[in-house]
């Protein structure tokens, strides 16, 4: 079922009305991801074939957006090298549930790479409701107020604010955009905890939303 959105689109994910939906605020579910990252389908989330190292010396899926589809994130350099590489990471997963709407193309949208647990769960049924429709956004997106909590040398949480003004659906059977007005719930709040794996990726594993927030409004 789906919640009130401006747009059908997640943000970290990244919009997650829908995301929610599927998953809930609750925390680290392993045998829902662990089913769905594990599944013999071709829709099975996982890192790209054509992954290339970073400079941290990680394997990365290729993150590539079309266009018409930007993603602005501020609050990049904390001066904290760990706050920064978690930053980092949550900019890549935001941007892999977006690449697999605009593609078409789960298994190799990079999601179970920077996603997991219950988070990885709600990521890929709003992925795969959203494809089906053939629905995406098109526009910019702008993150900002970006601040990392860190707990200790695996485990953070990232909070941030989103706003969708800038932002529309976009019906990808027609390419045809379909305006949305701009109001209070154009500006989300974002709660995130993650934890960082054998690999070095700080994973998303748990993300709650309060769309139209106040501390989110212009």
């Amino acid at each position: 079922m789906h919640r009130p959105a401006r747009l059908l689109t997640a943000a970290l994910t990244a919009s997650a009305a829908l995301l929610l939906t599927a998953c809930g605020s609750g925390g680290g579910d392993e045998s829902s991801s662990d089913k769905i990252a594990g599944a013999d389908s071709a829709e099975t989330p996982s890192a790209s074939a054509s992954a290339s190292a970073s400079a941290d010396g990680i394997d990365r899926p290729e993150i590539k957006l079309p266009s018409d589809m930007k993603n602005v994130f501020e609050d990049r350099q904390t001066g904290d090298p760990q706050k920064d590489a978690i930053l980092a990471d949550n900019e890549r997963a935001i941007s892999t549930v977006d690449q697999a709407m605009a593609y078409g193309d789960m298994k190799k949208s990079g999601m179970a790479f920077y996603y997991t647990d219950s988070a990885l769960t709600g990521v890929y049924y709003y992925a795969k409701d959203n494809i089906a429709r053939k629905t995406a956004w098109a526009g910019t997106l702008r993150y900002f107020d970006r601040q990392v909590r860190v707990f200790d040398k695996t485990s953070a949480a990232v909070t941030y604010c989103a706003d969708e003004s800038n932002a529309n659906v976009k019906d990808l059977k027609t390419d045809k955009v379909n305006v949305v007005e701009t109001s209070p719930d154009s500006y989300v709040y974002y709660n995130t905890s993650v934890r960082k794996n054998s690999d070095g990726v700080w994973q998303i594993w748990k993300l709650d939303e309060d769309r139209g927030a106040k501390r989110c409004q212009p």
